[in-house]
């Protein structure tokens, strides 16, 4: 068998060859083989790069890789760079659009939100007033956990900061709605201001941040309390000249381990305290002894499940997962630990032994879909090391291995249930690739409401009902496959309605994701769905977690959001973890604090790195207690504010009507601006000003998460519930880019040196910033729009797309030519990138064309005849303070 490397340069030459120009007869779908080579070609942009991390957590990127800020590399794919143009619309133009409501985060056109928000009486004699906007930095903040007992609320994440841990945790690891707590729960309820955590224990850090340190206690372990199990932090006071400290969590005296014990200074603290991490640093990584080991670390296992049922491979799907499959081998973790494992389904499965004795791999047929069982764990996983050609020569047959297959029906619930027996005695990862509905088998699914099509209807108040699984098998699958650490990720390629309301349940109990490329373009969506699988194994991630949160006595953990399986109230179980996810969660103030005094919130995760090391990592936060109301406003997060009103509606428009979620989401709004007016304010104030500073876009921020997609009655019920999927792990500032896109004028930043990063200017998204000569970029963390007036120069035009407009595809490859221009163009995408750990999907928009709708649609700002515009809404809420007073 050739390698792999021969086999994509055969397909390159096919396509790549000087002066070969498509011929317009050709059938690009109709030839499996052809498809595949197109596949292969089409997915070798230069991959994710691993991000600056501790020396303990990744090896170093491989060779020409571009380390950036979040970890990406250089873009765009320097195989496609040569394409010819005719090619690019040949593959791309013809591809059906998605709907117009299905755009990550994308607003729907026929947005009804203020069904019960009535307009009449709104005056708008104050719309010369300013409304706030974001506000761009052009530099890098450095910030300060701690100074002394100060605590200040963290920067934006519309900025780009630094953090400098000094004793507090960074932001980035755990943030709260709140930098001071209430002394008493009834202040908090005054505030109408929500009290919530969100952590995210693996997120990457600046790279020009300090690295996170290990410390190792060897066999006794970290020093904890004796009675809540708290880990030692800078916050835990020595006693008795050291002998004693005291738990900040729960207030127990502890005796301190001789080998464990320093001298105090005249200040109280230890000599060491500033050469101990744990002591002097808000987050730091323990090495776990035996005490927290269950069994012997697991090893790195990815079994790869691939969809051939004949929508699949007529679509193409097949041969695109085959190929990214075959590109990330070499990025998979190195050494003799490493195992895979393969298989495919559509009516039945079909396991494939990769035994190293084996002159080819022997595939094993499971055709009972309803009592599901798997071939001996030895048959179907093996070391990479001893199977890698196997591997390689399996998936570059599969594509055609099924072609006279007339297999229809898709297996999904009895594949993974298959896999999983599979990998039952070991755990891993279970990365699936799906083109159609689950339809036979157990966990099949039916078509719902019409091929999952919602419109305004009367059955509007039953419309939520379709965004829950459609029965609980899966998710009773779901937890077993969590409790034995299998971890599950999806890859949906679809064309017609799948379910995610029900398939997303086996991602999220486990700790996976699911991915969605609707509908699928081999040439547009290739490249991403191999950077999207690459990024998945290659990005800082643990197995076999467990996470607890702890947080001061007085204090009481109300519930938690993320995808994981809880097991109790303070505890998740996570399965796989990685730094792209977050987890909430909600506290309530029980007990009465003194003024002065400090609470304190421990995140505790504790897992097994790629190499096999068992770790815990500790972040720690301690916020100051306050009895004055204003303290509250002044300190409150914004940027968790908004995450926390956008995890919540994610978590109830499954279980209430989309119009109540919405009408709930105005009212808190209007509860936060009637508390600060009644107990804060000494005049009476109006507009924006009607907020702290703090808070001052909180309104623009409501508004637009009303106005998103997944808060639409109209629209696909699985857009909506991939929504739902991708808020329920979304970290912070993902959060906010997804709900307030940020938009770029690319005409004014040619003639300046850009890179994406957040200190790129940017513009409010309204359309009285948008101009018939100019061109803007407009990108909310998964897809990126392009958008052209109908006057702009064609010489910019073809120095950035290399054609006119009318020759360009709407779904297209970014290309750079040897211009000033492209140049730039490019380097702003790739900063992107890089910024979003994502390879965002680019779309091409032109005034008057269906995209150039989907793009104002994103004008969040703008009003409508059933919407507000911003202006509208701040007057709305101001009128309803005002009757409240």
């Amino acid at each position: 068998m050739a390698p792999a490397p021969s086999f994509l340069a055969k397909a390159l030459s096919k396509f790549h060859r000087p002066g070969r120009k498509a011929d317009n007869n050709e059938n690009v779908d109709g030839d499996i083989e052809s498809l595949f080579e197109i596949v292969s070609q089409s997915t070798r942009p230069p991959p994710f790069s691993r991000p600056n991390l501790p020396p303990n957590f990744v090896d170093n990127p491989p060779s020409g890789a571009l380390p950036g800020p979040r970890g990406l590399n250089e873009y765009p794919p320097s195989s496609v760079d040569n394409l010819p143009v005719c090619f690019q619309q040949q593959m791309v133009s013809p591809v059906t659009m998605p709907p117009l409501s299905r755009m990550a985060g994308m607003p729907a056109f026929e947005s009804n939100f203020i069904d019960q928000l009535p307009l009449a009486g709104l005056s708008l004699k104050d719309k010369s007033e300013e409304c706030p906007h974001q506000m761009s930095s052009s530099s890098v903040i450095v910030y300060e956990t701690r100074q002394g007992k100060l605590v200040k609320p963290p920067p934006p994440v519309t900025t780009e900061y630094i953090v400098k841990d000094t004793g507090n945790c960074s932001p980035n690891y755990m943030r709260c709605t709140l930098s001071q707590i209430p002394c008493t729960g009834d202040l908090l309820k005054l505030s109408s201001i929500p009290l919530a955590l969100i952590v995210q224990p693996l997120a990457l850090p600046h790279p020009s941040e300090e690295p996170i340190q290990v410390v190792d206690f060897g066999e006794s372990g970290p020093v904890r309390c004796c009675c809540c199990k708290g880990y030692m932090n800078p916050f835990m006071e020595f006693i008795d000249h050291g002998k004693c400290f005291i738990c900040n969590f729960c207030g127990t005296k502890n005796e301190t381990p001789l080998d464990y014990y320093c001298y105090l200074g005249t200040d109280g603290r230890r000599l060491d305290a500033d050469e101990r991490p744990e002591l002097c640093r808000g987050t730091v990584e323990f090495t776990a002894s035996k005490e927290f080991m269950m069994r012997d670390p697991m090893p790195p296992v990815y079994f790869f499940l691939i969809d051939v049922s004949v929508d699949a491979l007529q679509t193409g799907t097949t041969a695109a997962a085959c190929t990214a499959v075959m590109q990330v081998i070499s990025d998979l973790p190195e050494g003799p630990r490493t195992m895979v494992g393969i298989a495919t389904f559509n009516s039945s499965i079909q396991f494939y032994s990769l035994k190293p004795t084996l002159q080819q791999p022997l595939m094993l047929v499971v055709a009972d879909t309803q009592d599901v069982y798997a071939p001996l764990q030895a048959d179907v996983l093996v070391a990479l090391s001893e199977c890698r050609q196997n591997l390689e020569q399996l998936l570059e047959g599969i594509p055609t291995m099924f072609q006279s297959n007339n297999a229809a029906d898709s297996a999904f619930g009895a594949a993974i249930r298959a896999a999983f027996l599979a990998m039952k005695t070991t755990g891993g990862k279970l990365l699936v690739f799906q083109s159609v509905r689950p339809s036979v088998g157990i966990g099949s699914c039916t078509a719902r409401e019409n091929e999952g099509t919602l419109g305004f209807s009367s059955v509007e108040k039953d419309n939520h009902k379709l965004l829950k699984p459609e029965d609980k098998l899966l998710g009773e699958m779901a937890r077993e496959f969590a409790e034995n650490q299998v971890c599950v990720d999806i890859f949906i390629m679809a064309h017609t309605y799948v379910d995610i309301a029900s398939i997303s349940v086996i991602s999220k109990t486990t700790g996976g994701q699911v991915y969605y490329y609707y509908p699928f373009s081999v040439l547009h969506h290739s490249p991403k769905l191999y950077n999207d699988l690459r990024w998945n194994i290659t990005r800082p991630q643990g197995f076999e977690a467990t996470m607890r949160v702890r947080c001061s006595e007085g204090l009481q953990i109300q519930e938690c959001w993320g995808n994981f399986f809880q097991c109790s109230p303070t505890e998740v179980d996570l399965p796989g973890i990685d730094c792209d996810k977050s987890i909430m969660v909600s506290l309530k103030v029980k007990d009465k604090f003194l003024e002065g005094s400090e609470c304190a919130f421990q995140s505790a995760l504790l897992y097994t790195t790629i190499d096999g090391q068992r770790r815990i990592r500790v972040s720690t936060l301690s916020l100051p207690c306050t009895n004055a109301i204003m303290d509250l406003f002044l300190s409150a997060d914004l940027d968790a504010q908004l995450t926390y009103f956008l995890k919540l509606a994610a978590n109830e428009i499954s279980a209430r009507p989309t119009v109540k979620v919405r009408l709930q989401l105005t009212n808190f709004c209007i509860n936060i601006a009637h508390s600060y007016r009644e107990f804060c304010a000494r005049a009476p104030l109006s507009g924006h000003k009607a907020f702290p500073e703090t808070l001052k876009l909180l309104p623009l921020y409501i508004l637009a998460l009303i106005k998103s997609a997944g808060l639409q009655s109209a629209g696909r019920i699985d857009d909506r519930s991939y929504w739902i999927s991708r808020v329920s792990y979304i970290s912070v500032s993902s959060a906010v880019v997804l709900i307030y896109p940020r938009m770029m004028a690319i005409h004014s930043l040619l003639q300046e040196e850009i890179d994406g990063s957040l200190t790129t200017p940017t513009i409010p998204l309204t359309s009285a910033h948008i101009n018939d000569d100019g061109i803007y970029l407009l990108e909310n963390g998964e897809d990126a729009l392009i958008y052209v007036g109908d006057r702009e120069d064609s010489y910019i035009l073809d120095q950035l797309f290399g054609t006119s407009l009318t020759g360009c595809p709407t779904q297209f490859i970014q290309q750079q030519y040897d211009n000033s221009f492209s140049r730039k163009l490019n380097d702003l995408i790739d900063g992107i990138r890089r910024l979003r750990s994502s390879y965002l999907s680019l779309h091409l928009c032109r005034k008057g064309d269906p995209l150039g709708m989907v793009f104002h649609s994103y004008m969040i700002e703008d009003g409508g005849p059933e919407t507000y515009s911003y202006q509208e809404f701040i007057l709305h809420i101001n009128k309803q303070v005002q009757a409240r007073v």
